[in-house]
């Protein structure tokens, strides 16, 4: 099993943590994402917050999780790279979830550029992973067959973003909603490829003023909603 390094930005506490589980992107390591952590864990001081680094080492420094040798490799090429490396993507955060004690109804897991890529495809293969996801700047390899209202995934990307465009962001949420998911996207004017301060303004909003969909549904067919998820019901 390939060596995963992790930055514990915060220790959870009380009888009902929650998790957040960061992972940056391609050629950088955890601490990078281990400063946009600090936002989460001010917001909430009671819940675990890990940043994962990725396994691969790169030459020119930093880490991935996946590679590309061919300068333009196809979809079906990168879609194999990931695959190859997602049982390790989803072990880990299983893993965080198993040292914390918290459930995946409770945890969010916050990706930027490769890392919400990895997020998104992970949300593919495991619908029980995360009860939120945050995904800034990214965009899914292929898209998605199917999708479920256990994870509601929030989409945070830039207009000015030349690495990923726009364009991916938009795809994703009709995706999404065409596959029957619970999804927002919010578009920060003039952003390029970058995390700022209003993208983490709008997360940290939605994850606790946006009710998931399936409250809505739970509530409907006559049943209580979980107390477990990331959203603070009050």
């Amino acid at each position: 099993m390939a060596h995963i390094d992790y930055v514990m930005v915060q220790q959870g506490s009380g009888p009902q943590p929650q998790l957040f589980v960061l992972f940056h992107r391609n050629g950088d390591d955890p601490r990078s994402m281990a400063e946009i952590g600090q936002w989460f864990a001010k917001a909430f001081p009671a819940a675990f917050v890990v940043s994962v680094g990725a396994p691969i080492p790169l030459n020119q420094g930093g880490n991935a999780w996946f590679v590309d040798e061919q300068p333009a490799a196809s979809t079906t090429h990168t879609q194999q790279k990931i695959d190859q490396i997602m049982p390790l993507f989803t072990q880990t955060i299983r893993e965080c979830q198993k040292q914390c004690g918290v459930s995946p109804e409770a945890t969010a897991l916050i990706g930027f550029s490769e890392g919400s890529t990895m997020v998104l495809e992970a949300l593919k293969t495991d619908e029980l992973l995360a009860g939120r996801a945050i995904v800034f700047s990214g965009r899914y390899n292929t898209p998605p067959e199917k999708a479920s209202l256990d994870t509601t995934i929030h989409l945070i990307h830039g207009d000015d973003d030349d690495f990923i465009p726009l364009i991916h962001a938009v795809n994703a949420e009709q995706w999404l909603n065409e596959a029957g998911g619970d999804v927002t996207l919010d578009i920060i004017d003039g952003l390029p490829h970058a995390i700022d301060d209003q993208g983490i303004g709008i997360a940290i909003k939605h994850l606790t003023e946006t009710i998931p969909q399936r409250y809505f549904d739970q509530v409907a067919q006559g049943e209580a909603p979980d107390n477990d998820d990331v959203v603070p019901m009050v």
